[in-house]
């Protein structure tokens, strides 16, 4: 492994690291040695890669929020009818709610930061305006605030639940919503 400033991963390193312990023990256990640990880089690299633990948690949730846009993308760029972007985003939905628990976690972590701290709340604004643009290629403004908000309260109550509600419930409250939009059957 390289080291030094010749390390051109170092950072990436540093930031899946942050991501990792925040998933599996919680925002309030990490610290920088045991995220510097987990990367394998020396606990210098912390300070030299970021200002703080304020800056590199910002980073981290960014890098994690582009992924959750990337995984929007992937699910509604294709489909071009309305019917077909209904079912993509119950896809969305059941591939959310049944995939990583991990990104789960990390999502409840980022929204509790929100909730206290208004510098993650701009990131999660963020998040959310960059997924709405994916559902605005589809549905009005107000739509696909809706829908936004339905994603993630259904992804959230499936991954939760003991018993899981079926697909087709899902898609009929994303039919449901999507009526009101003056674009769609």
């Amino acid at each position: 492994m390289a080291t030094g400033h010749t390390d051109p991963q170092r950072r990436a390193r540093i930031l899946d690291a942050t991501l990792d312990l925040i998933a599996e023990e919680g925002l309030a256990r990490v610290s920088h040695r045991k995220i510097a640990a987990r990367a394998g880089v020396p606990l210098g690299s912390m300070t030299y890669h970021f200002s703080g633990m304020d800056d590199l948690l910002r980073e981290a949730f960014g890098r994690f929020t582009d992924h959750f846009v990337a995984f929007f993308d992937a699910h509604l760029s294709a489909p071009t009818d309305v019917g077909r972007v209904r079912e993509a985003v119950a896809d969305l939905v059941h591939a959310l709610s049944e995939g990583s628990q991990r990104d789960l976690v990390l999502a409840q972590e980022l929204y509790t930061l929100a909730a206290r701290q208004p510098a993650y709340r701009e990131l999660t604004h963020e998040w959310m305006r960059r997924s709405r643009v994916h559902l605005e290629k589809h549905f009005d403004p107000a739509t696909a605030r809706q829908l936004d908000a339905l994603i993630e309260g259904l992804t959230l109550h499936r991954a939760l639940a003991t018993e899981p509600h079926d697909r087709a419930l899902t898609l009929e409250a994303i039919t449901r919503i999507t009526r009101t939009d003056t674009r769609a059957p």
